[in-house]
């Protein structure tokens, strides 16, 4: 019988961190810690709290049973049912998705609600990090992967004053690749920015909107910053907007199209297929490495890219992401980069961008908390 302890963190930033969404200075997340007490083993995996997916602290607790005794530990055995099926290495974490979307005893909140996907995604990947440490097993090596064919992580600037922003840049300067987050609400301001930072480096550039752009702002600015060497547009517009305004985009920017808030679960991937060159998949949206496996495999059968990104969080879901690096052209990894202060060693990312991969098993986590 596994025990489950849930760790809430209050995470300080390196930098205040601004988006089009908003701006914040500390990051809440919760690690979830499955223990096996035959062994002293433990498994970690992470979620974020996100104000502007309406996930909270309080939502993604609730989204477990509590025990009578403490609330923050459970004893379980419904997992087993996962190790069935992670016994066959080239299957790992291929659960049946009547499985994997049921109520299992730790939930008890509604899955529609993202808190409790979040949820899920910490549970997933503490599953995987577990399975390979009693195997004594990493989980890229369980997958037959090559890490030899990783990419390297892009690191992302956060939307603050020309001058501030071409500092921050400076602060990580040898990176091939920066993804730069733009959504002013004015567009000239948006392209001036990029201008600036692109007087610090020669290393290629993404651009993020976060769907602060119109479909005719996002044509209009293609060009020039293609000129600039922006080497793809993640999610210039809002999900909601009618597909032929997506369709336009498509067709008449002059740079790749990436799907991030239009790729959440793995429905949307076929949706994004013919309005977007390449999807963005987060682990904690679309409920952990498990789907996103899966999400995987259908963006290659529609012909698209692939890139996975993370969340604010620390080298506990880094090292999960880390995991499925082999199977993506593009990643965005940088999230503990971000921390004043990190939880745990596991997969880091190098002052290069290059994933650093420790020896141990599993998703290759050692959890040491905040000091």
């Amino acid at each position: 019988m596994l025990e489950l302890k849930l760790h809430p963190l209050e995470l300080p930033l390196r930098h205040a961190w601004t988006i089009a969404h908003g701006t914040r200075t500390v990051q809440h997340n919760l690690v979830v810690e499955l223990h096996d007490p035959d062994t002293g083993l433990s498994g970690y995996g992470e979620a974020a709290a996100i104000p502007y997916f309406g996930v909270t602290m309080e939502k993604m607790l609730g989204a477990f049973a509590k025990d009578a005794e403490n609330d923050r530990y459970l004893k379980f055995d419904w997992i087993g049912s996962v190790y069935q099926v992670f016994d066959s290495i080239n299957q790992v974490g291929e659960q049946d998705p009547d499985t994997r979307r049921g109520k299992p005893p730790w939930i008890g909140a509604d899955l529609n609600d993202p808190s409790t996907c979040f949820a899920i995604c910490a549970v997933d990947e503490a599953c995987h990090d577990l399975w390979g440490k009693q195997r004594d097993k990493s989980i890229w090596s369980a997958l037959q992967l090559d890490r030899l064919t990783c990419p390297p992580s892009d690191y992302t600037i956060g939307i603050a004053e020309p001058d501030v922003m071409a500092a921050k840049l400076n602060e990580f300067p040898n990176f091939p690749v920066y993804k730069i987050k733009l959504g002013t609400g004015s567009p000239e301001t948006d392209l001036k920015l990029v201008e600036r930072l692109r007087q610090e480096t020669e290393a290629t550039f993404r651009v993020d909107a976060n769907t602060a752009w119109t479909a005719e702002q996002t044509i209009r600015l293609s060009g020039p910053l293609k000129s600039l060497g922006v080497e793809f547009i993640e999610q210039p517009l809002k999900r909601e907007l009618p597909r032929s305004e997506h369709e336009a985009v498509y067709f008449g920017s002059d740079l790749p199209i990436m799907a991030d808030e239009s790729c959440i679960t793995e429905g949307d991937v076929d949706d994004c297929a013919g309005v977007f060159h390449g999807v963005n998949i987060k682990l904690m949206k679309c409920g952990g490495m498990t789907p996103a496996r899966r999400m995987i495999a259908r963006a290659r059968e529609h012909g698209m890219k692939v890139m996975i990104g993370c969340m604010t969080e620390t080298t506990v879901g880094i090292s999960a992401i880390g995991q499925l690096l082999p199977l993506l052209d593009y990643v965005d990894m940088d999230g503990a980069l971000l921390l004043a202060k990190d939880v745990a060693d596991g997969v880091k990312v190098g002052d290069d961008g290059i994933a650093i991969f420790p020896d141990t098993p599993g998703n290759g986590v050692t959890w040491h908390g905040l000091d």
